[in-house]
């Protein structure tokens, strides 16, 4: 991107990765084109292998979003009504909604407002005789303590289905997450560290039965054709979605560090500044997004500035799930979601991003909450 200040930073730019791997996409479609295969074919059977093979796990089910991913998963691993599902109220609806969509309750538990993730202090006193399974989000691509999630769950017999539509690449303890609890569901909608041209999702587990049971699911319930054994879906990653994903998994890895190296220099530049709080770089974290937070209530206000000065930033996310109107106030409040729902402001991020770029974004933010 060039470095003139009239020129409008984006809160992502995808030109970087799509001009360097241009070739290899352009060979990638021509693949699938001429084979006149596009659903279930050789790319999705080799994406499943070589994502299996990359993230330590014995099955991975591709299929046709992250949404579908976790409703999958979800009735894969037996979830179903009249079952609670333990979740957390911050993050996008697609995680609350995949636990109501198959017929289960989704029971709220705040988050640390340190790691924006779900406070696992506060796990155990959510399970009651209903509860299911455990659905941490490893939100931004910083992974959930994940061993105080398996210890709670191993205690009471629970299934945990793990969230990491924005934590591709991301470890906790050395594992990656997706293959710590049962199952773990991936997005590949194309602003995630690992996109796709279009939306895609996969399954991971080392559950043989559940890795069926999700191939069924995927397929209209069926392991056979014509042969439907239950209500499922059409929920099937195809060959050109497949063929993409093929060429950018062997970078992730690369992108990751970049994007590590993104959000050190971010913490660099903000040293410091009043008003902005950093998140934390741990072991681990991909940094799908880099997430402040704007304190003094002043967040909406500088977001408009930053927009009139031609930076982008989003808010992830403006309503806690448990307060949309979807739910219409039916679970008790969440105070520190809800705090920092009026907080957060997540700045430009991409493994390209130069570093006038970034000084630019923190001039500006500088500014903004100078005026505001």
């Amino acid at each position: 991107m060039p470095e003139t200040s009239d020129q409008r930073i984006p809160i992502l730019d995808l030109q970087p990765e799509i001009s360097e791997l241009w070739e290899e996409f352009e060979q990638a479609f021509q693949r699938v084109m001429r084979s006149g295969q596009f659903i279930i074919g050789p790319e999705v059977r080799a994406f499943e292998s070589e994502a299996a093979a990359y993230l330590g796990v014995e099955h991975a089910v591709g299929v046709n979003s992250g949404t579908d991913a976790l409703v999958i998963a979800l009735r894969a691993a037996g979830i179903g009504p009249g079952d609670e599902v333990i979740t957390t109220p911050f993050s996008f609806f697609a995680t609350a909604e995949s636990i109501s969509n198959v017929g289960a309750t989704p029971v709220f538990v705040d988050v640390d407002e340190g790691s924006f993730n779900l406070d696992t202090d506060l796990l155990e006193a959510a399970v009651t005789e209903r509860t299911k399974a455990v659905l941490p989000v490893h939100l931004y691509g910083r992974p959930v303590a994940m061993d105080a999630v398996m210890a709670v769950a191993r205690r009471h017999g629970l299934k945990v289905i793990e969230d990491c539509a924005q934590s591709f690449g991301a470890r906790h303890e050395g594992k990656h997450t997706g293959t710590i609890g049962d199952a773990g569901a991936f997005s590949f909608f194309p602003t995630k560290n690992l996109g796709a041209f279009g939306d895609g999702g996969l399954i991971a587990t080392d559950d043989a039965d559940l890795a069926a049971m999700a191939r069924k699911l995927r397929a209209h319930g069926s392991a056979k054709r014509y042969h439907n054994e239950m209500l499922g879906y059409n929920s099937r990653l195809d060959e050109l979605q497949a063929a993409f994903l093929r060429v950018k998994l062997p970078r992730v890895d690369e992108w990751n560090s970049r994007r590590r190296e993104v959000a050190a220099r971010y913490d660099e530049l903000l040293a410091g500044v009043d008003g902005v709080i950093t998140p934390e770089i741990v072991d681990g974290h991909v940094f799908h997004q880099y997430t402040v937070r704007i304190t003094g209530g002043r967040r909406d206000a500088v977001r408009e500035a930053l927009e009139a000065a031609g930076i982008a930033t989003m808010v992830y996310y403006p309503i806690p799930q448990d307060r949309l109107p979807v739910y219409d106030g039916r679970f008790p409040r969440c105070a520190v979601s809800e705090g920092l729902a009026g907080e957060v402001l997540s700045l430009p991020i991409w493994p390209g991003i130069e570093g006038a770029v970034q000084r630019r974004v923190v001039s500006g933010l500088v500014e903004a909450l100078r005026r505001v």
